[in-house]
């Protein structure tokens, strides 16, 4: 079996493609990958490290602004999409898949659009909620497209090719979380536990906000603390909380650079604060963790608002958006919550029931279905 997979950019589309890569090679030891992606990007750092061939095309995405400088950029992306459609074509003849994969990001556009038009099997895999351009724009080429939502299917085009709710696939740890044993093995008490983040560079937004909190659970002593403030703020928020007279050591507060023990930490907590991209939107239910989403809003089509409002809907979460969000807005959220923990429960049973744990068996499925075609 040859597989070519491709999506790219940012971690939110690799990371999907190398799950799914790494669930066709435990079912078929002898599947040959090839990874295409854009040059210059992402993952032409993380596929090589996870053990995958790469090749990258280059290609640009479209800018949504009609400024001059906006247009100038979508003549040149035009210009490079054209010329990629050889070098795609190169990349196929030579590789022969048995079926091409994608996950979205510019770079699958020409080479699933060519692989279709030469009769190539194409399964596409969206991990947002609001399915993005080139996923979009692929609806009418693909053999099939793998959604994370029932919400998603409704932002798809009306002639889209056959579509399946299949979730996102999990690291094999989430599948099997165990709350009182993850919470043996962080060594908490019976208080409750607030894990907060901002992703593994951080998000000052977040980390000004929570510099509230944290002042708050330190004077308290109410509930423990997990804050990571990834790896660029750490220095500046532990100074923070040294100017309002806390070192970060107090009962019950942990605060680090990075969180190296996330999936313990995030099926320990009885709340989670976090930004809502989308394998922690699909994370977060694995675990039955009730949250406060605060949605990146420097993220394409804020599409982060869309996957956030998947949890709000079913009573799971809370969502503050950024241009609302102060360190009292965020403090006074977490004391209500905090004060409540049946609705803390409700939230936490809410955000389980919505959690799709075989999200890899469905996506082979519709993999080996599109073989068959």
């Amino acid at each position: 079996m040859r597989v070519l997979m491709t999506g790219g950019g940012t971690a939110g589309h690799i990371n999907p493609a190398l799950a799914i890569a790494a669930d066709i090679r435990r079912r078929v030891p002898d599947a040959e990958f090839l990874f295409v992606g854009a040059t210059g990007r992402m993952e032409t750092e993380l596929v090589p490290k996870a053990g995958y061939p790469l090749k990258t095309i280059t290609v640009k995405g479209f800018s949504r602004r009609l400024t001059p400088a906006g247009i100038a950029h979508n003549v040149s992306a035009a210009w490079y999409a054209l010329a990629a459609g050889g070098a795609c074509k190169k990349i196929l003849k030579e590789f022969q898949p048995d079926i091409a994969i994608g996950t979205g990001g510019y770079v699958c556009g020409p080479i699933l659009r060519t692989a279709a038009k030469m009769g190539i099997p194409v399964v596409v895999h969206e991990s947002n909620a609001l399915p993005g351009v080139t996923v979009k724009m692929l609806a009418k080429y693909a053999t099939a497209i793998c959604l994370p939502t029932e919400e998603a299917k409704s932002r798809m085009p009306a002639d889209s090719c056959p579509l399946a709710v299949t979730g996102n696939p999990l690291r094999a740890e989430f599948l099997s979380v165990d709350k009182a044993a993850a919470r043996k093995a962080l060594g908490v008490d019976d208080r409750p536990l607030v894990l907060s983040f901002g992703g593994s560079l951080g998000a000052r937004r977040i980390n000004e906000a929570m510099t509230d909190v944290l002042v708050q659970s330190a004077k308290s002593g109410r509930c423990q603390h997990i804050h990571g403030t990834g790896k660029n703020g750490y220095d500046e928020m532990m100074a923070a909380l040294a100017a309002r007279g806390v070192t970060g050591k107090e009962d019950g507060l942990s605060i680090r650079p990075y969180i190296d023990n996330i999936v313990d930490c995030m099926a320990a907590a009885d709340l989670v604060i976090c930004r809502c991209g989308a394998m922690t939107i699909s994370e977060l239910p694995a675990c039955g963790a009730a949250s406060v989403l605060i949605p990146s809003p420097y993220v394409a089509e804020n599409h982060q608002f869309h996957n956030a409002m998947v949890l709000v809907n079913k009573g799971a979460a809370v969502c503050i958006e950024e241009k609302d969000l102060t360190g009292e807005t965020l403090a006074a959220t977490v004391e209500e919550l905090l004060a409540d923990p049946d609705k803390l429960r409700r939230m936490g049973e809410a955000a389980r029931e919505g959690a799709i744990l075989d999200a890899s068996d469905r996506i082979w499925a519709i993999i080996e279905s599109a073989l068959k075609k």
